[in-house]
């Protein structure tokens, strides 16, 4: 995904869309094209999925707002149906499942900086009662001006018109916000497949020592005997007060483990754990870790076992393994 910088915000640039009506489109808000072009790039020339899967925090923001203020703007009158029928989480999901005539399980999942690692748990648990199937697995965030000027009041962007090239160069408060979708296409079959997920836990703490304990079990848990991480991809934001929490995983990495950062690409949101999850594909398939995104460098040449690691505003966190075919 492409972004450009604007005003301490990274904004997706929309993918052209084929297959999609343009009456159809100029109805769509931003998130729903947005989440509805990756979910066609991935989907294209594939088997019809069993079911859709999505996480999100912030999608239908904008239109729920729209829709408030025109139920006091016309007094409950003459109200826009598109912005009511848009301003809920699981729009995306929907409109994909209309699209692609999908009548299959369909669920969105909000639980804030979580929603993309609690849906990835909900796919892992259908694959595990349904042998065969396979789902579309995504994570969708926009930048709403309301969540904006939130999340600007609370002291989560930086000061000033900080350059996303600049984000780790800061010792301060806040970071750049940021947007985007991701989709996967999930299965139990290890056939065509770029990755595999070999395990997922979320934890809710302000601590770091607590952080740092549970990433040492999970890497006890679910790293095959015999293998080592690769690379630690870390969801770190430029943001000061959090910057302990990426320090405590990195202390446990071997000196021979590579670190690396993603959100001077794509920005702070909830959901960017999926950017990470992209990323981690893109690299066990390329088997090239671009420069810019590279905080610990090593002789590494060949990556197999990814070990990504997120926190949203200190209070919750991630960790996915991921490991490649």
């Amino acid at each position: 995904m492409l972004y450009k910088p604007v005003e301490k915000r990274l904004l997706a640039i929309e993918p052209v869309m084929e297959g999609v009506p343009a009456s159809i489109l100029r109805r769509m808000s931003k998130v729903v094209r947005m989440g509805i072009a990756t979910a066609m790039q991935v989907l294209k020339d594939k088997p019809k999925p069993d079911g859709i899967i999505i996480g999100t925090a912030n999608s239908g923001q904008e239109d729920c707002v729209k829709f408030l203020n025109q139920i006091i703007e016309y007094n409950e009158g003459l109200l826009t149906p598109l912005n009511f029928v848009q301003s809920t989480p699981n729009a995306v999901a929907a409109q994909i499942s209309l699209l692609t005539k999908n009548h299959g399980y369909n669920i969105t999942h909000l639980h804030l900086g979580l929603a993309f690692e609690l849906a990835m748990i909900d796919a892992d648990m259908m694959l595990e009662e349904n042998e065969g199937h396979s789902y579309l697995l995504g994570a969708i965030d926009d930048i709403s001006s309301y969540n904006f000027l939130f999340e600007e009041k609370n002291g989560y962007h930086k000061e000033g018109n900080i350059s996303n090239k600049d984000l780790y160069k800061t010792d301060s408060p806040g970071s750049i916000m940021g947007e985007a979708a991701s989709m996967f296409l999930v299965n139990g079959n290890s056939n065509g497949a770029i990755a595999k997920v070999l395990g997922v836990e979320t934890l809710h703490t302000a601590d770091e020592t607590t952080v740092k304990e549970k990433m040492h079990l999970f890497v006890g848990k679910y790293l095959p005997v015999g293998e080592q991480i690769d690379l630690l991809l870390t969801g770190e934001n430029g943001d000061s007060r959090f910057l302990k929490y990426y320090s405590v995983c990195e202390s446990l990495m071997l000196e021979e483990v590579s670190v690396a950062r993603f959100k001077h690409m794509s920005g702070e949101f909830p959901t960017a754990a999926g950017m990470g999850l992209w990323l981690a594909c893109e690299i066990l398939q390329k088997q090239s870790l671009p420069v810019h995104m590279v905080k610990k460098d090593t002789d590494k040449k060949h990556y197999k076992n990814i070990l990504i690691y997120n926190t949203y505003k200190g209070e919750q966190h991630s960790i996915i393994l991921v490991a490649g075919h």
